[in-house]
């Protein structure tokens, strides 16, 4: 586009928008990358700060007019590129749209611009006595809306599921500045196709989230418990996994943490792991029968090999955790990261690190690899220098998906498809569903102007 033309369209911007339009370099800098570590080709355009739907319509409406690409951003704290903005386009940033518009005790619903902190949310709600579920490990830095424009999940996503299954409701801002609501209020509705579902992990491809209206529980109540357990073998720790979930035992938070991973965690703390430690499996329960469940997965755990150690103390039970929560920071003090996200079944996980372990042997890399063990879902993870993905390990990357596939799994439970998993979207697919995708992309936003290239190529 001729720079007379984006020249204009600043100055539109500017004057529907006065004061809230940044276009100077070193303050755009930070939207060119996000936590995946991929980085666009230079600077967007500029960013916009709305305050208002209002104003999210203006800036849709100037950009539709002048064909000029949109990116929506809330924290930046994704790992697949899905906010990441190049020359030429507009960032649509939800800094200064953050309040929380209405918590509704008797409908235990909330209603909330997008830009506020899943952390900050869940604090004003504990003084309800009702929370949000979603808890992905970014959620004290990561917002609402970024949670359900990626179908955020985490920890807790064995019990209480992913964002998807917390969200009742959205407001949505086309691409020409329409705003439409979908979804509701309801605890059942079935009207129509569901838009507010489509909405929800679609990675700003298809609309603007403007608003959301999110189902909250009431705040777990009573005892917590919280096992750890080191097992010689990953396998041994599968096992136990494998086994509590054909008993029935649902722990809130069920986690896997591979033998590579304790190496890289205790060379950064400085605290080894047990002796000959090749996993450590982290579960936690709540509930009415929290400690019974605790005690019933410690039985499990002995059974197949673990030594467990089983807790009620809520400073014991920080220290566990934290143990898990220290994998991703250990690993980014080694170097630049491409943290991948495959799901398996669940009966299936062995399988899976089997082929993870064939695969650092064919490539010579290392993959330390955590594992949302309740759910099958994968963190295999590569570490290397510079800010360029070498090649060997898209290579090895793209055996994992592979894999993945073939063991009736998923290429992401988590991350979501952005810019870094494109390439292998079709496998998963197939030709028939990606080439409906991406009509009901062009539906929704014929000129292609929302985060193009994103998910699926940008249109020729």
């Amino acid at each position: 586009m001729p720079l007379a033309q984006l020249a204009a369209v600043i100055e539109n911007l500017r004057s529907a928008l006065p004061g809230r339009v940044e276009t100077d370099p070193e303050s755009l800098a930070p939207y060119t990358s996000d936590r995946s570590g991929h980085r666009s080709a230079g600077a967007p355009l500029a960013a916009v700060y709305p305050r208002s739907v209002e104003d999210v319509q203006t800036v849709c409406r100037i950009a539709s007019a002048a064909q000029v690409p949109i990116v929506s951003r809330g924290a930046g704290t994704g790992l697949a590129g899905g906010a990441v903005a190049g020359p030429a386009e507009i960032v649509l940033s939800f800094r200064d749209m953050d309040q929380i518009l209405e918590i509704s005790e008797a409908n235990r619903l909330a209603v909330v611009e997008p830009g506020i902190f899943n952390g900050d949310l869940n604090r004003v709600l504990a003084e309800h006595g009702l929370w949000w579920p979603p808890d992905p490990a970014s959620k004290d830095i990561s917002t609402v809306g970024g949670n359900i424009a990626m179908n955020a999940g985490g920890l807790l996503c064995a019990k209480y599921g992913v964002t998807r299954e917390a969200v009742l409701a959205l407001k949505v801002v086309l691409a020409d500045g329409t705003l439409m609501s979908m979804g509701h209020r309801t605890v059942k509705g079935v009207t129509g196709y569901d838009l507010c579902a489509l909405m929800i992990g679609s990675e700003g491809t298809l609309g603007v989230i403007v608003e959301c209206t999110l189902k909250l529980q009431p705040l777990v109540t009573g005892e917590v418990a919280t096992l750890g357990a080191f097992f010689t073998t990953v396998d041994d720790a599968v096992a136990a996994v494998t086994e509590a979930t054909r008993r029935g035992h649902v722990a809130a938070i069920m986690e896997l943490m591979d033998g590579h991973t304790l190496e890289v965690v205790s060379r950064h703390t400085g605290h080894s792991a047990a002796p000959g430690a090749g996993a450590y499996l982290l579960a936690q329960c709540d509930g009415a029968d929290a400690l019974a469940t605790a005690e019933r997965l410690a039985a499990i755990v002995r059974d197949a090999g673990g030594t467990v150690e089983t807790t009620t103390d809520p400073e014991e039970s920080r220290r566990l955790l934290d143990f898990r929560r220290s994998a991703f920071p250990a690993l980014e003090a080694q170097g630049t990261l491409l943290v991948e996200d495959i799901a398996v079944p669940r009966d299936r996980m062995a399988e899976a690190f089997a082929a993870i372990r064939r695969i650092e042997e064919t490539y010579g890399v290392a993959v330390p690899t955590t594992c949302h063990a309740g759910d099958g879902n994968l963190h295999p993870t590569f570490v290397f220098t510079g800010e360029e993905v070498p090649e060997h390990v898209w290579q090895a990357a793209g055996e994992i998906f592979s894999t993945a596939l073939e063991l009736g799994g998923t290429l992401t439970g988590e991350h979501g498809i952005g810019l870094l998993k494109r390439r292998w979207l079709q496998d998963e697919l197939g030709e028939e569903q990606y080439d409906l995708q991406r009509r009901i992309k062009q539906v929704f936003d014929p000129q292609g102007i929302l985060n193009p290239g994103k998910v699926f190529p940008a249109a020729d």
